[in-house]
């Protein structure tokens, strides 16, 4: 028998600031979701406060203090996790910034009957000093690893990309296209995933909708303007795309530069 499941990612930011902020806890029991991603926790299991019982806790941390970071909160017990990117050797992702491997980027959690990752990419740097990693080593070893997943289920993947893949997902195209988030070789690594047979599941339920953002610089009063990139996704395998019931950018919620993204997907 299907079952609807909510699932939300969010770019938090630092999770102790956003639970400072009285911001994360009111937040996850007003939207109860099945299954929260967030990335970007800056910390380890147990430096934050977090009062939710009913959600299994699975966390990825960096080695480096305060840094970086993905976490699952789960009411579903999962079958399997799996931390960072697997199946290639681990030097490959290092260059003169550090090893991304060390930096808590990546959990897939395994259930019946799907995948679920979350991610938090590294970002290109604003000289665009890491945009050749991105291109050459981060974008394309994720798409594999997903990739050899979906051999055995359909796989959901979530968080923060760092990149807006069309010129219809950011406010100013124009504008940013040598800047680290809208690089032609950062949206090729979106074309790849889509050439791949995911699916923007935002895009799916609203192709042509603008001026909907997950991220807003905290110069010059960007969010009150809105001038925003969408650079947190949902993508789903091809064979899940009839399961899609909703799709939804949370970006009255604060308490992070990022808002909330989610998905109700029955299956």
């Amino acid at each position: 028998m299907k079952k609807k499941l909510k699932i939300i990612s969010w770019n938090v930011n630092g999770i102790r600031a956003v639970i400072r902020k009285d911001a994360f806890l009111p937040f996850v029991q007003k939207s109860e979701p099945d299954i929260l991603c967030v990335q970007e926790t800056k910390a380890t299991k147990g430096q934050a406060e977090i009062d939710l019982p009913e959600y299994e806790e699975i966390w990825n941390s960096a080695q480096k203090k305060g840094y970086a970071g993905t976490a699952i909160f789960t009411k579903i017990k999962p079958l399997s996790i799996i931390y960072d990117i697997q199946g290639t050797k681990s030097e490959r992702f290092a260059d003169t910034f550090g090893n991304t491997l060390t930096e808590g980027r990546v959990i897939t959690a395994e259930f019946e009957k799907f995948y679920l990752v979350t991610v938090y990419t590294p970002n290109s740097k604003c000289d665009l000093e890491r945009l050749k990693y991105r291109h050459e080593v981060w974008d394309p070893e994720f798409l594999s690893f997903i990739k050899k997943l979906e051999e055995t289920k359909p796989v959901i993947f979530c968080g923060d990309l760092n990149a807006a893949h069309k010129e219809i997902d950011l406010a100013r195209p124009k504008d940013n296209k040598k800047n680290a988030g809208f690089t032609a070789q950062e949206r090729e690594g979106i074309d790849k995933i889509v050439s791949a047979g995911f699916v923007d599941t935002f895009r799916h339920f609203f192709p042509e909708k603008t001026g909907v953002y997950s991220w807003w610089s905290n110069f010059r009063q960007a969010r009150e303007r809105n001038v925003g990139w969408r650079i947190d996704y949902f993508f789903v395998s091809e064979k899940l795309k009839k399961n899609l019931v909703s799709a939804e950018i949370h970006d009255k919620i604060m308490g992070s530069d990022h808002c909330p993204v989610e998905i109700v997907i029955e299956i």
